[in-house]
């Protein structure tokens, strides 16, 4: 009989060794490695000749499809996310920081379901009931149809469930904290992070119950565990938030069932999380709009158009190396535009020190920005104001050129409502430019712009 082959998994990365070291090659972590037994778990080898499957049946694939049953939360803006509410019978996975919210959410969420008649239940491996009922009663969300259990073992965990009719919603928080008998390695590792979640989708799908995972993050934000886990599941949410300031944000990353890179926007207080109807309104709520190095960048998140202001600071540096100091943004990003900025436009700032700021601790993930930023540095140097009822979006090539960026009729539109005039943006179609009602300066190079803006400082002095 062959000799069983030992193995190591990586529990950061779940990269796996033939023997031990101290660093994994995968992920950069250092003594991250255990020992895992390959005979027992889901990764297990059966070492036996394969039996005889049992034939399926095929179906065609014109046939008739229905549409995913969902339970609305009642919270609008989890119902965004979610595609519409969650989907019986599938699996989330909710990621976050140690105290951003997302045990508060899951638990405001349980009593809006519960206060419309479904059953939930709420099983936690790193609180007591009674640390549970305290939160509850804080957000006020005491309901009798919402089952407690404190319990970490897969298998009570499912016994308790069978015993009694499946609920609507299962929270297991956390997922890092389950474990089964199936694995022979601690809680928290791969193999049994991989076989708890293995074991509740399997009941998920059996049973039609919605099951809600939640898993903790590493240092660089993404959800600890095997990324296999994030494969399994049907949706990826992932909350957010900086510990500065008190907005919180729902990031879908991956939806079976909706559409995906849709946001949730809320404003945590001392009663929870309140929802942020209107996001544009609330990172614009303290803009100063007579400073210079101010620009209102019109953007898309998901779906959904955010009106953000981006501050940007140059000064004059004492340093042979000047600054580069990025919060919110691609560093490699403004770079780029410094790089064209100078070689395209003459705009020499190798002597100056520049700070770039998205307010509200808001973080942008487009190109379109990139014309709001040049119009931000370029502002900041000529300390020249920008106008304040304009907005500005557009993505800048190497070759100083303007490139178009999609949903430009959402961006002005939301800008519309705001009460902003007029926008400075890349090329647009003339459709865009009808609906919108709002006066649209086509940038076709980015010389333009700094003309433009240079212009505004010359006008200002001659009134002064």
């Amino acid at each position: 009989m062959a000799k069983s082959k030992t193995q190591f998994v990586c529990q950061s990365c779940g990269s796996s060794y033939g023997q031990w070291s101290g660093k994994c090659d995968g992920c950069g972590e250092w003594n991250s490695l255990v020992e895992d037994n390959p005979t027992t778990g889901i990764a297990a080898n059966p070492g036996k000749q394969m039996r005889k499957g049992t034939p399926v049946q095929l179906v065609s694939l014109a046939g008739e499809s229905e549409q995913a049953p969902r339970i609305v939360s009642g919270i609008p803006e989890l119902d965004r996310v979610t595609g519409g509410g969650f989907v019986k019978g599938s699996a989330l996975l909710v990621g976050g920081d140690p105290g951003i919210g997302k045990s508060t959410l899951l638990m405001q969420a349980s009593a809006a379901i519960a206060k419309q008649g479904h059953k939930v239940v709420y099983v936690s491996g790193e609180e007591a009931v009674a640390q549970i009922r305290m939160r509850a009663l804080r957000l006020n969300a005491i309901e009798p149809n919402v089952g407690l259990a404190a319990e970490t073992s897969i298998e009570n965990i499912i016994a308790t469930l069978e015993n009694d009719e499946p609920p609507a919603l299962l929270i297991l928080d956390s997922i890092q904290t389950l474990w089964t008998d199936l694995a022979d390695s601690a809680p928290g590792t791969v193999t049994q992070v991989r076989s708890a979640a293995q074991a509740m989708i399997r009941y998920a799908k059996k049973s039609g119950t919605c099951v809600v995972l939640v898993g903790h993050v590493t240092k660089d934000g993404q959800i600890a565990g095997p990324r296999v886990v994030e494969h399994m599941v049907d949706a990826v949410l992932y909350f957010e938030g900086e510990g500065g300031h008190h907005y919180r944000i729902l990031r879908n990353v991956k939806n079976r069932f909706g559409p995906t890179d849709e946001i949730g926007v809320f404003e945590m207080s001392d009663k929870g999380l309140r929802e942020v109807r209107n996001p544009s309104e609330l990172f614009l709520g303290e803009r100063n709009a007579t400073s210079p190095g101010a620009a209102v960048f019109a953007g898309m998140d998901g779906r959904r158009p955010v009106l953000v202001e981006i501050q940007a600071l140059v000064a004059q540096s004492s340093l042979g190396t000047p600054r580069r100091a990025v919060i919110g943004w691609d560093t490699s990003r403004l770079s780029m535009v410094l790089a064209v900025l100078e070689a395209h436009c003459g705009v020499k700032l190798g002597q100056y020190d520049v700070y770039l700021n998205v307010a509200g601790g808001y973080k942008i993930l487009e190109p379109a920005a990139d014309l709001a930023v040049a119009a931000a540095l370029l502002s900041s140097l000529c300390c020249a104001a920008l106008p304040k009822d304009s907005v500005y979006f557009g993505e800048i090539s190497l070759s100083g050129s303007t490139r178009p960026v999609a949903h430009a009729p959402q961006r002005l539109k939301e800008a519309g409502k705001l009460g902003f005039n007029q926008a400075s943006a890349s090329t647009a179609s003339d459709d865009d430019t009808k609906k919108s009602g709002m006066k649209i300066d086509h940038i076709k190079e980015l010389t333009e712009l700094a003309v433009k803006i240079s212009s505004m400082k010359e006008r200002s002095e001659k009134l002064s």
